[in-house]
């Protein structure tokens, strides 16, 4: 018999787990994208795209679908989503699994500033500053009211409005190796990193490049009130995973 299992998120982990899944026949694994990614990158088994129309929509879905497992696999900062399909798995009477990456700790030499969301971070720069802000195209606009700094922007695809000629967009794709950030950091003469604890070894690197030049990092830190996590990595969900398969 086959066993239908739900993914929830464009994550790297999400991507990996769905095609380490796809390879054991006797499941079949759909991957449910919001579409905040225009060109998500490939992925086994079959893509759901678009949101299920709300917590109430997700638990339909689980139940019309047969869907025996829901892996939310989302970003560390999609909180509201996170709770609504926790919400919604116990709704339609599925079990669900949590799978979020660490968040990255800051080590000797580093010189963060902790803030709990974009408003502060934004907020947080000094007056003349030259910040390098990879925090999505989505989470821009804080930043657009400090004319009094200079922006650059990494996001991987353009934001959905036109940014004012002030603000420097750089189009850019994970992963970014460390000598990729030390000049990204030069280049344009950043003295400070702007970032959300996202985690994972692909985003580190610009880190420890600020690390290396000496300049502050404004951390957002991850929103509270989300469910816990069941498992920190691809492997130790697959084990969760193959658990819950041989339970009778």
């Amino acid at each position: 018999m086959t066993t239908r299992i739900l993914i929830l998120g464009g994550t790297t982990e999400a991507r990996d787990l769905a095609d380490r899944l796809a390879e054991d026949g006797r499941l079949s694994v759909v991957t449910a994208l919001a579409g905040r990614t225009a060109e998500p990158a490939p992925r086994k088994g079959e893509i759901h795209r678009g949101g299920f129309g709300g917590e109430a929509g997700l638990a339909g879905y689980l139940a019309s679908e047969a869907v025996d497992l829901l892996v939310d696999a989302t970003h560390p900062f999609a909180a509201r989503i996170s709770v609504a399909a926790e919400r919604a798995a116990a709704a339609a009477g599925r079990p669900r699994l949590r799978l979020e990456r660490p968040g990255w700790t800051a080590e000797e030499g580093d010189r963060w500033i902790h803030v709990a969301d974009l408003a502060e971070a934004a907020a947080a720069l000094a007056p003349g500053a030259c910040a390098f802000v990879t925090v999505g195209r989505q989470e821009l606009c804080p930043f657009l009211r400090r004319p009094d700094v200079t922006i650059v922007a990494r996001t991987i695809e353009p934001p959905a409005h036109p940014l004012p000629e002030r603000i420097r967009l750089v189009r850019d794709r994970p992963p970014y190796g460390l000598e990729h950030e030390r000049a990204a950091l030069a280049r344009y003469r950043a003295d400070v990193l702007v970032t959300k604890n996202s985690g994972g070894a692909a985003m580190a690197a610009k880190l420890e490049a600020a690390r290396d030049r000496a300049i502050p990092v404004v951390m957002v830190d991850r929103p509270g009130g989300q469910p816990a996590a069941d498992a920190a990595d691809v492997d130790g969900c697959l084990a969760l995973i193959r658990r819950h398969l041989a339970a009778p």
